[in-house]
């Protein structure tokens, strides 16, 4: 993997469904008031007699979605994730999901790292909510290159409602651009022997530095890029834990209900291994710098590697 440099996750979210809007002429976008912030300004500018604006109504954003999927077109909407995903939930569960609808929903600076604007804004608790919903697909693109081609996946690939979780900030743009996307299929981005690394969204370039320091200290870890919380790859994660005997997960959101959850409900199931679990610990953010929030909550390369060292003492007992 080469770093290209640093590129926000919501660029490449907005630069997707611009290329999408290309294709498919049916694709129409709703407005929350902060266009610009989540990146659909490109789409805005390349087709504004599909863009409408709806003003900060994200319970109504859902519900019109709604409407416009039933008439036959596809309609996206993005907002902050906490908005996005837990301010709308009854009109997504109720007018989206349970008519199985296919709506593209933005969840726009996901995690801690969205920093000053603080605990109200950081969207912590978005996964948990969104896959519990039946019908939902939930995609967590681990870079700006991916997410433009997980936007385009989420209009060609599925055909029910899908949230989709991005980032506000810089973060480094790493993935080959001839990666294939496939909804629900994991990426093997580094061998190991000794333990694996189940990764998504910002985290995977993180746990590749993990990674490097692990493997100064002798230990061999494997690194997965789960773009995918739902659908799960089980046929990535099982073997995984097979081959390496033990399982961490890394996500920036809560550890309760999240992606770990998701995984050990695989883990449990089909291959039980010393597993741990790597993101918020029932707690919210605060304020802050995001490199300094991301390291005081232990959601860095440090913090990755300090608890896969520990999970591997555990396996080795």
């Amino acid at each position: 993997m080469i770093k290209r440099g640093d590129i926000p996750t919501k660029t490449g979210f907005g630069k997707g469904m611009a290329d999408a809007g290309a294709s498919y002429p049916e694709l129409v976008v709703l407005g929350a008031d902060i266009t610009n912030s989540v990146g659909l300004n490109f789409f805005k500018d390349r087709f504004p007699d599909r863009f409408f604006s709806l003003g900060i109504a994200e319970q109504n954003c859902a519900a019109v979605a709604a409407g416009l999927a039933l008439g036959g077109k596809i309609p996206v909407f993005s907002t902050y994730g906490v908005f996005a995903a837990q301010r709308a939930t009854d009109q997504i569960r109720v007018s989206i999901c349970y008519n199985n609808l296919h709506v593209i929903i933005g969840g726009a600076h996901a995690g801690i790292s969205v920093g000053p604007d603080g605990a109200t804004h950081q969207a912590l608790e978005d996964i948990a909510t969104m896959r519990v919903l039946p019908n939902m697909t939930v995609l967590s693109p681990c870079d700006a290159t991916q997410a433009a081609k997980a936007a385009l996946a989420a209009v060609n690939q599925v055909k029910g409602p899908v949230y989709l979780r991005f980032g506000r900030e810089a973060v480094p743009d790493f993935t080959p651009e001839d990666l294939p996307f496939e909804v629900g299929k994991g990426q093997l981005f580094r061998d190991g022997s000794d333990l694996t690394i189940l990764s998504t969204g910002h985290m995977t370039w993180e746990c590749l530095i993990a990674a490097e320091m692990l493997q100064e200290k002798g230990i061999s870890a494997r690194v997965i890029n789960i773009h995918t919380i739902k659908p799960l790859d089980n046929q990535i994660i099982i073997p995984a834990a097979k081959e390496t005997g033990a399982i961490l997960t890394a996500e920036e959101h809560q550890i309760y209900g999240g992606f770990g959850s998701a995984v050990a409900e695989v883990i449990v199931r089909h291959y039980p291994v010393p597993m741990d679990f790597v993101g918020v610990n029932d707690t919210f953010g605060e304020s802050g710098k995001p490199d300094e929030l991301m390291a005081k909550y232990g959601l860095n390369a440090q913090g990755i590697a300090s608890a896969a060292i520990k999970l591997f003492k555990r396996k080795s007992l």
